[in-house]
């Protein structure tokens, strides 16, 4: 690792910019410097059910102002991981929303409910009990189970990615692979689409067990800010 100073930023949103849909203490002032100074940056979340377009537009609420190219989520990060992976094998049942799906239709994918490759899992305020038990029957009958992120709780209580993937996993005997933080492959891509080395790359972010030991893991400085869970 390098002591020079970071040119390239993968940031946190919520605990780090954000506390639910309000800026913290000097995220607007952070965004402005980070833009004026032409640094390579950008927020990295684990939440998979939004756009970089809808993640732009959330800050811009708080009165934080970044272009949605400064976005990545691991719905992009699994459509890449699915991209390097599938092959031919482009069908996929989907626990998700339009986000998620959007970034599977654009590698070429089809969403399927009865003959899938891939189960994917992000995150739907509609999870119920069919999707369960669909999930289960096509992972049982070979279908690569893959999730967005290992997050149980989002902000506020909100159930997440591995909450979801816990009825699957049990009734399976089969764990997902989690492409989201702290997964060096969600890291990897973000520092490919700054065009960053690690040695020169910092992740900030407020969760010790996602945030930060992805960042160690490969090989990034860290900050931890304690505006968060952390």
């Amino acid at each position: 690792m390098s002591d020079a100073p970071a040119s390239a930023y993968l940031i946190d949103i919520d605990g780090v910019v954000l506390r639910d849909d309000e800026a913290l203490p000097g995220a607007r002032e952070l965004v402005e410097w980070l833009l004026s100074s032409r640094r390579r940056f950008l927020f990295l979340t684990n939440y998979p059910s939004q756009t970089p377009l809808d993640l732009a537009n959330r800050l811009a609420g708080s009165g934080v102002e970044a272009p949605p190219e400064h976005f990545f989520t691991s719905a992009m990060a699994t459509a890449e991981f699915l991209d390097k992976q599938a092959g031919t094998r482009r069908r996929a049942f989907v626990v998700g929303e339009g986000a998620l799906v959007h970034e599977l239709y654009k590698i070429g994918f089809t969403i399927s409910e009865s003959d899938a490759d891939f189960v994917v899992l992000g995150e739907t305020r509609h999870f119920n009990f069919e999707m369960i038990q669909r999930a289960a029957a096509l992972i049982r009958k070979g279908a690569r189970f893959i999730a967005t992120n290992p997050d149980v709780a989002g902000p506020a209580g909100r159930p997440s990615c591995g909450a979801f993937a816990a009825p699957i996993e049990r009734i399976t005997g089969k764990s997902p692979f989690y492409v989201g933080k702290p997964s060096a492959f969600m890291m990897r891509a973000g520092l490919r689409h700054l065009g960053a080395h690690s040695a020169e790359a910092c992740m900030v972010g407020d969760n010790m067990e996602t945030d930060i030991i992805a960042g160690v893991q490969t090989g990034m400085t860290t900050v931890l800010v304690l505006t968060g869970v952390s």
